[in-house]
């Protein structure tokens, strides 16, 4: 199995206003100067955590869907973040998932945080999604999801190697964010990549953070400034040698999401 090249899109994002979002993300992602495998955005990239959705849901396969396929071409990597979508009459916190080819896969983020009031305004989403890419198998979640381990469960059924969150997630709670991403790695015997937003908005400051985190939980890339782009090589080898000589999947116990 071929390794995994991941880009990590840190940055602050313009409050509310997609089409500026879109041009800054658009400016990063073109100044990558060697290829990468995935490229990976924070949550609601277009507009921060807002809740107001009625303004700025777009349809699917909307204006920055479209924006998704094309940077996956222009890059020939996967592209991945989450937007406001209206569909059927309902708001969504939707992560896309765009590919070179046109494929596009949707994840609709589970646990919407009532704190923020988020499930008085966005629809929960019903299923995972685990998407397989150039040989890995990959599983998007969306932010407040990290704090859910049986959503994020590593099964049989659904398995994956690579746990990926997109967040934007307040550095008044960073100490959580920064413990529960090597949690979700060491007990899914999985990587674990968080991916989250930097600067301040209307209602929060957020200080970033992003990791990747090996199996055995060890962080492989923290950020040392707030705005990065982080292109980190993940090892398959290293995954199944290490899986081999501690097989816990063997002992885990087995249930069923209802």
């Amino acid at each position: 199995m071929p390794d995994l090249t991941v880009t990590l899109l840190q940055t602050d994002l313009a409050w509310e206003n997609p089409e500026e979002n879109r041009r800054i993300f658009a400016q990063k992602v073109e100044s990558l100067t060697s290829p990468t495998d995935l490229i990976v955005l924070p949550e609601m990239f277009t507009t921060g955590f807002t809740m107001n959705a009625a303004q700025l849901a777009e349809p699917p396969n909307g204006p920055t869907t479209q924006w998704l396929l094309q940077m996956a071409e222009k890059s020939q990597a996967a592209i991945t973040g989450s937007i406001i979508v209206q569909e059927n009459g309902h708001f969504y916190n939707r992560l896309l998932w765009a590919q070179p080819d046109g494929t596009v896969y949707t994840y609709d983020k589970r646990h919407l945080f009532r704190m923020a009031k988020e499930n008085a305004v966005y629809s929960a989403g019903k299923s995972k999604l685990v998407v397989t890419w150039k040989g890995w198998r990959i599983c998007p979640l969306v932010c407040y999801d990290l704090r859910f381990p049986v959503w994020s469960r590593n099964t049989h059924e659904q398995s994956y190697d690579l746990l990926l969150y997109v967040a934007n997630w307040p550095e008044k709670r960073a100490r959580a964010w920064c413990s529960l991403l090597p949690a979700r790695a060491i007990e899914n015997l999985s990587y674990c990549i968080g991916v989250n937003r930097t600067g301040t908005d209307a209602n929060t400051s957020y200080a970033g953070d992003s990791a990747v985190c090996d199996p055995q939980g060890n962080s492989i890339f923290l950020p040392a400034n707030p705005d990065i782009i982080h292109t980190q090589t993940l090892s398959y080898t290293e995954l199944a040698s290490f899986r081999k000589r501690f097989p816990a999947d063997l002992d885990a116990d087995i249930f069923t999401q209802l």
